[in-house]
């Protein structure tokens, strides 16, 4: 990307819209807007981070549309530099002709991600910021927005720049003794570094360990429903959504393939997967479902194993309940609005809940059940600090095994130049997290997953 253009995009989704935002960065910005922008009433210069209305006209001096406009100086902008942004009518052929317009006069059309990236470079944000602004974007719960709100406003920044800060200290300390080596180490220091160092370590680890919450309230939990055929798993699919999603019939075999529905179960984005009944098939199709949901079953994050509480459980139940050993897995006795005739014995070892599907019963004890689960007791405080990228977990976790050795070299002061180097190379994985030494393939495939315009 290169920085020295003046880019341009629309800020706003496309479509058809009561108004949508074009968006210009750069140090060319406000001239390129005055080249068109007709202010309604003359002003002798446009203040910065006041509105105007006025008019676009082309070259021609036709009325390109009616717009309010906005020039806003820097450094007090998002990337930065100067930025301009106008509020035109939201059709897309508006849009189109303002970004012909200003393209004519040689501003670039904007990369994905290329305001946020300006941000970044600027010093703005760091990266795990500039990461969190496109969770925000494309959160889809109540909960996914906040842990990007939270994200961005430098939850798990302080964190790194605070475990940054005391591991540069060390290692100010360290090579200060290596280059004096006729000096011995005070003791005092060395126990200084072994507190700090612990106390690192297990920070980084209580981090690490919130990645699985973390990952389930941004991008959601995959739940699967296993059963052999006609146990209830469409019918509880449906009574969980609220909706008939499933076909339900008495046939054996009626699923043979993924029906995969999205929810929220208290706040928890849920992907619920119906699949095809364990059991042997000759039918081609439903076994390849069979064959489908067993490649899947190690991938979820919770199984239902539903059982038909209304007759006693049989070879299939028993074949269905060893796929589960050794997974996250609640067994879910359906039908209880029948006789029950059920065998407890054999799912002792698994979380049971008792539901109808027909009468909504126990429903609500399941739903809570899964939350409970997938949040693991996590309880939301503005001290928290959730994971939510698989990058920040592995640079994390990368950088346990260097505070490790390091807490080793502690114990011997001969291995100063060692500690020097565990501290360096610790330094480097938290680096990874803030940007500080991540390389541009790293930052290429974060900022590429960003829309146009932000």
């Amino acid at each position: 990307m290169n920085r020295a253009d003046t880019i341009i995009a629309p800020a706003t989704a496309s479509g058809e819209a009561g108004i949508a935002i074009v968006r210009i960065s750069g140090a060319d910005s406000l001239s390129a807007l005055l080249r068109f922008f007709k202010p309604s009433v003359k002003h002798p210069k446009l203040d910065s981070h006041r509105l105007y209305h006025g008019f676009l006209r082309d070259r021609s001096e036709n009325v390109v549309d009616e717009v309010m406009a906005v020039y806003m100086a820097a450094p007090h902008t998002y990337t930065r530099e100067d930025v301009v942004e106008i509020q035109c009518h939201g059709g897309q052929q508006i849009v189109k002709s303002i970004l012909d317009l200003y393209q004519s006069i040689g501003l670039r059309l904007a990369e994905p991600g290329e305001f946020t990236y300006r941000a970044f470079m600027s010093g703005r944000l760091d990266l795990s910021q500039a990461e969190a602004v496109s969770r925000l974007i494309h959160a889809k719960t109540d909960s996914s927005r906040k842990l990007a709100l939270k994200q961005m406003d430098g939850a798990l920044s302080r964190e790194i720049y605070s475990f940054t800060s005391q591991l540069k200290n060390i290692l100010v300390l360290a090579e200060a003794w290596i280059d004096f080596p006729e000096e011995d180490l005070p003791a005092e220091n060395i126990a200084e570094f072994f507190s700090v160092l612990t106390n690192i370590k297990s920070k980084i680890q209580i981090i690490t360990n919130s990645y699985t919450c973390g990952r389930v309230l941004s991008e959601g939990a995959s739940i699967l429903l296993v059963g052999q055929p006609n146990a209830g798993k469409s019918s509880l699919l449906n009574a969980l959504l609220g909706e008939d999603r499933a076909i339900v019939t008495d046939i054996p075999g009626t699923t043979r393939d993924f029906l995969e529905e999205g929810i929220t179960i208290d706040g928890v984005p849920v992907s619920l997967v119906d699949t095809a009944g364990l059991r042997e098939s000759r039918d081609l199709v439903e076994a390849e479902g069979i064959r489908r949901t067993e490649q899947k079953l190690a991938l979820a994050d919770l199984v239902l194993l539903v059982v038909d509480s209304s007759r006693p459980a049989d070879a299939l139940d028993y074949s269905a309940l060893d796929y589960c050993v050794g997974l996250p897995t609640f067994v879910v006795f359906t039908k209880m609005d029948k006789t029950i005739k059920r065998d407890l014995h054999c799912f002792k070892d698994f979380p049971s809940y008792e539901v109808s599907s027909k009468t909504g019963a126990g429903l609500d004890q399941l739903k809570s059940g899964i939350s409970s689960f997938l949040m693991a007791d996590y309880i939301e405080n503005s001290e928290t600090v959730l994971l939510t990228e698989r990058r920040h977990y592995d640079a994390l976790y990368g950088c346990l095994e260097p505070v490790n050795r390091a807490l080793v070299s502690c114990c011997d002061t001969d291995s100063l130049e060692l500690l020097a180097f565990d501290v360096r190379e610790a330094l480097y994985f938290l680096g990874q997290i803030s940007g500080e030494t991540t390389t541009e393939d790293i930052l290429d495939d974060v900022f590429s997953g960003f829309c146009i315009g932000k």
